[in-house]
């Protein structure tokens, strides 16, 4: 684990990509279905997930819409990267979803589909429950 950025526990399923995210660009705001085509998550929702990837890109417009994805209630429960911008941090921030950045190795160990604990004052941050 490199840094909290947000607090919070959550429990839930990991929705992996190994492409950065625009939001702006990416996340349908009201659904929160990723609608672009040459993404790996293309057709997929964040709604409810724990959203793993590298790292966010674009615009800082981008923060408004992660808290829009909240407004709508179609928000990550929690978001894990290896690299924070200042776009995912200020909308994580504003929307109060739990943001964690880690190291390669960690990122590598996360699998699309397992169930974990995510909870940021543990001394052991990421728990696997399956």
């Amino acid at each position: 684990m490199k840094k909290i950025l947000v607090k919070g526990k959550v429990k839930g399923t990991i929705l992996k990509s190994q492409n950065p995210i625009n939001f702006l660009g990416t996340v349908d705001k009201k659904t929160g279905i990723i609608n672009d085509e040459h993404h790996d998550l293309f057709k997929k929702s964040v709604k409810d997930t724990i959203l793993v990837f590298p790292n966010g890109v674009g615009s800082s417009v981008g923060a408004y819409t992660i808290y829009s994805i909240k407004s709508n209630n179609s928000a990550p429960i929690a978001m894990i990267c290896k690299k924070v911008d200042l776009t995912v941090a200020t909308g994580c921030a504003l929307a109060n979803i739990p943001l964690v950045t880690i190291t390669e190795e960690e990122f590598s160990s996360l699998e699309n589909g397992k169930k974990i604990l995510l909870d940021t004052e543990s001394s052991n941050p990421i728990t696997f429950l399956e």
